[in-house]
């Protein structure tokens, strides 16, 4: 079944990735959720399989939701100091950015989309990615924001009289031969002391938060439901959930 677009319910043509393509955008993009926790290298080995798919015309682009078993992964530009604690498995992996955590209760979005056919501009692509997590958590109720300087979204919160800043998803991205891979994260009701055994992100100053911990009662599928809804209008392309088989 396809979603039809809502595109124009805002105006950001800033962040609309149909802009400025020179090619038609797909007609749809597949939303596959996975019900269990998928251990971290078989995720890895399926978004191989997938983006071979796209780049050789064998399969569409797709929106992989997940969680992850408890695990550390350290992107190109980890520090090896940050790792303070290895009491999970540790991955590297040639994503961006430095050390994150996934586990249970942390909604993982891995986002496969050829930007060829788009708009082949990482920035934008980057942008496109704050843009939809800022919106996803306007729909659950919370304002999330950027920060010049640190990639991820963030939050502004009171505890005990003191106002502070923690952040609440982590962004994530490869691309070859601009076809995209990994991508989100979003902090739903995950066990928080699981960071202690890292800098997440490299970024001392600032904690990290959750849905759960600004009191917001939401489930997984209430967080899937927002994504999809801000990911049509973002991106501008409806999605389907259901697909003839994965590859020929």
């Amino acid at each position: 079944m396809v979603r039809t677009r809502s595109s124009g319910r805002y105006a950001f043509p800033s962040v609309n990735m149909a802009r400025e393509m020179t090619l038609p955008v797909p007609t749809s993009v597949l939303w596959r959720t996975s019900d269990s926790h998928v251990p971290y290298e078989k995720a890895l080995a399926d978004m191989d399989v997938r983006v071979d798919a796209i780049l050789e015309g064998r399969g569409g682009e797709e929106v992989w939701l997940l969680e992850h078993p408890p695990v550390y992964t350290a992107g190109t530009s980890a520090n090896e100091a940050d790792l303070v604690d290895a009491r999970f498995p540790v991955f590297r992996t040639g994503r961006g950015g430095q050390y994150t955590y996934h586990g249970p209760g942390q909604r993982v979005a891995y986002v496969m989309l050829d930007l060829k056919v788009r708009r082949p501009d990482v920035r934008a692509y980057v942008r496109g990615l704050e843009e939809w997590i800022i919106r996803a958590l306007k729909i659950l109720g919370v304002q999330g924001e950027r920060r010049d300087g640190r990639v991820g979204i963030w939050v502004m919160r009171i505890e005990n009289g003191v106002e502070r800043e923690d952040k609440i998803a982590a962004i994530g991205v490869r691309m070859r031969k601009w076809i995209t891979f990994h991508g989100i994260s979003l902090n739903v009701a995950p066990d928080l002391s699981h960071y202690s055994g890292i800098v997440p992100c490299g970024v001392k100053a600032h904690g990290v938060t959750s849905l759960k911990e600004l009191g917001i009662n939401a489930g997984m599928k209430d967080v899937d439901e927002a994504l999809r809804t801000a990911f049509e209008e973002v991106f501008d392309t409806p999605t389907r959930v259901h697909a003839p088989p994965r590859f020929s």
